[in-house]
């Protein structure tokens, strides 16, 4: 007893009134509470980085979602194109097919009626000539007939003459007419066909013009918003580090990916609605141009007529 008392009163003598097993235990309390702060930080940085890992997998799932439903949205477009496309290709071949129908029925006409007046025009030939072998006949039996018979049988065969070559100068006249009318009917239907083929050419060519445009500006759009997309998430990530609190960084997440998909609605339907404006226009712009033909044609088909 003496000895702990007298080891005890050196130790206060020595180390002063902290004996060096309350020091020891306020080193150790120390120590471990430094530990278990620094596996705390370490704890929580793994959790930030967990909670990171998930956003960003989170981010690439919507963003390869939303490209999924663009490209089907854009491929059941280009169908639709393509299948307007063959109709109106097959209408085009109908109504050339029609046109050449038409013209073939009125070239049958034509032949038709030209036959029949050969066939008239020979009749009436022959008819002249058995007349004419038929008063030279009477003028060999008739010869001892008086003066006045004669003269009257001289003036019909002149008459008949004359019949006759007035009908030559007729079908001479006739041909020519025929001729010139078929000139101008092949010179209509060349025109018609030139006029056709430079506007469904220059339909074409502006029709590719517009899709490269639409395309450009369709590429334009989508560069600018994965910029901005990415600009903005970095902006995002670096204030989450900056705080590095997990329901503030949730809250910032819920805000923007609410943010940015209402973003893209409304530019989804602004490009919906800029493509339905376009698909107006050419459909006007294509019945202006049928419209056009069409009074093209009836103007030509009056001008027949009436040149018929």
């Amino acid at each position: 007893y003496l000895a702990r008392k007298f080891f005890y009163l050196w130790a206060k003598m020595t180390f002063g009134q902290v004996l060096p097993s309350k020091a020891r235990c306020f080193y150790d309390q120390k120590i471990l509470k430094k530990t278990f702060g620094e596996w705390k930080e370490q704890w929580t940085v793994c959790r930030e980085k967990l909670t990171l890992i998930r956003a960003d997998n989170h981010y690439r799932h919507l963003l390869l979602n939303l490209i999924f439903k663009a490209w089907r949205a854009y491929a059941y477009q280009q169908q639709g194109k393509r299948n307007k496309y063959y109709v109106a290709e097959s209408h085009a071949k109908k109504q050339t097919l029609l046109r050449t129908w038409q013209h073939w029925l009125v070239y049958v006409d034509a032949q038709r009626t030209k036959h029949g007046m050969q066939c008239v025009a020979l009749a009436f030939r022959e008819r002249s000539c058995l007349r004419i072998s038929w008063a030279v006949w009477r003028r060999q039996h008739y010869q001892k007939c008086c003066g006045r018979k004669m003269n009257i049988l001289a003036l019909q065969h002149w008459a008949q003459s004359l019949q006759f070559r007035a009908w030559l100068q007729w079908r001479e006249l006739y041909l020519s007419t025929q001729d010139e009318k078929q000139k101008d009917t092949r010179a209509v239907t060349h025109h018609q066909h030139w006029e056709l083929r430079r506007c469904v050419r220059a339909w074409l060519g502006y029709l590719n013009l517009h899709r490269v445009k639409k395309r450009q500006n369709e590429l334009a759009q989508e560069f600018h918003r994965s910029q901005t997309l990415r600009r903005c998430f970095c902006n995002w990530q670096l204030s989450w580090e900056c705080r590095r609190r997990m329901h503030a960084h949730q809250r910032d997440l819920e805000k923007q990916a609410a943010r940015i998909a209402l973003w893209r609605v409304f530019a989804h339907w602004k490009h919906y609605v800029v493509l339905c404006v376009e698909e107006a226009q050419q459909c006007e712009l294509a019945e202006k141009h049928y419209k056009c033909h069409l009074l093209v044609l009836q103007r030509y088909w009056n001008r027949w007529k009436s040149r018929l």
